[in-house]
């Protein structure tokens, strides 16, 4: 019983309170939807929900989220305060239906975590949202099974093209989609079993160039450690560099040569075994960007100069002591020569499938042109 001194309050429903049991029981809260009364998860308003805020005909709002004329001024205003007031957004399928276009392009590469891919992929961006199409990419990780899920993921979302660096070499999966319409180059390295366009550097060139380079600089005892064999673009690099070797009339030893995965420890048990034994190389080749880092490690380590140059520029490649003398590919170039192309296509202006070739550069900074130590 209270006396007449006991203030009595309610109790605050919010705050948990227990039962005979000992349990807490938590009074139900609001719940979204009473908050927000016509507002729930993935019930978008529709043109029909802004021509009934605005006060006319769901016409009048078609004109007015596409641009047509025929709608006063002030009729378009009360429709924009509507668009506005609901967050509606139009949605692009219909106009995909209609017009058979999404405006949006994929783009699938080896290794989104690959430097060489950074300024490829914003030049295909570039491109692609100046022709108002979005770009969609996603990596491969150097899987042929993956690329093909990949790709044909990317199809089943109705993309007007696809700019791909191929994992695999058969890409006859491909074929029911290009005759379907969906534009497509290769990038990098070319397509197998189907003729498609496609855009590379010159890899045999610029390898061949890089050796030479090395060679004119005294070396006949070169190392090449490259990718797997089976990379397009590792192969065409070997074979530039047997044949610089060749046309030099220098014999070259199975030991100089290793191909494989570009991992660290492989990388850097190859170096170490071409560079001893009773006839070290005194130069080495390297196949790509992860490959000469490695290599940069491995001869910070070893107490003889040798000399190297790499295929694909690196970062900080001036600020090192010797600078890394480099054969440069403009990856850039590359993605942007394939967006352009992948557009023509759209447009209807190109027929019949083209193999595009890009120079390479050599960049000498000091590590080329290290005369052999013996």
């Amino acid at each position: 019983m209270l006396d007449a001194t006991s203030s009595y309050k309610p109790m605050d429903s919010r705050i948990p309170v227990a039962d005979r049991t000992g349990h807490r029981i938590v009074p139900e809260t609001t719940r979204r939807t009473d908050r927000f009364p016509g507002t729930r998860y993935g019930n978008r308003p529709t043109m029909k929900d802004v021509a009934a805020r605005a006060g006319v005909g769901l016409k009048t709002v078609s004109r007015v989220v596409n641009g047509e004329p025929g709608v006063t001024p002030e009729t378009e205003r009360r429709v924009q305060e509507a668009i506005e007031a609901l967050g509606f957004r139009r949605n692009d399928s219909a106009r995909v239906l209609r017009k058979g276009r999404t405006a949006s392009i994929g783009l699938v590469l080896e290794d989104l975590a690959d430097p060489f891919y950074g300024p490829l992929s914003r030049a295909v961006e570039e491109v692609a949202r100046a022709h108002g199409a979005l770009l969609i990419n996603g990596s491969s990780a150097e899987d042929a099974d993956r690329e093909q899920e990949l790709v044909l993921a990317l199809c089943a979302r109705r993309v007007d093209g696809l700019v791909v660096i191929p994992a695999g070499d058969d890409h006859r999966y491909l074929e029911p989609e290009i005759k379907a319409g969906v534009a497509t180059v290769f990038v990098d390295r070319p397509a197998g079993h189907i003729d498609a366009d496609v855009v590379v550097s010159d890899n045999f060139g610029g390898a061949r160039d890089g050796v030479r380079h090395l060679i004119a600089h005294g070396h006949r005892r070169i190392g090449f450690i490259g990718d797997m064999p089976r990379i397009h673009t590792a192969a065409e690099r070997l074979r530039g560099y047997r044949t610089a070797m060749e046309d030099a009339g220098i014999p070259v030893a199975d030991a100089w040569m290793s191909l494989g995965v570009t991992d660290p420890e492989r990388v850097r048990r190859a170096a170490r075994e071409m560079l001893s034994g009773p006839e070290p190389v005194t130069a080495i080749f390297t196949g790509n960007n992860r490959v000469t880092v490695t290599v940069i490690r491995v001869l910070a380590e070893h107490a003889r100069p040798v000399a190297l140059v790499g295929f694909d520029d690196i970062e900080l490649a001036d600020l090192l002591q010797p600078g890394v003398t480099v054969v440069a590919q403009d990856a850039a170039a590359l993605g942007r020569t394939a967006a352009e192309r992948l557009f023509r296509q759209l447009d209807g202006t190109l027929i019949a499938p083209e193999r595009i070739e890009l120079p390479t550069r050599l960049i000498t900074r000091g590590s080329g042109e290290l005369p052999p130590a013996d």
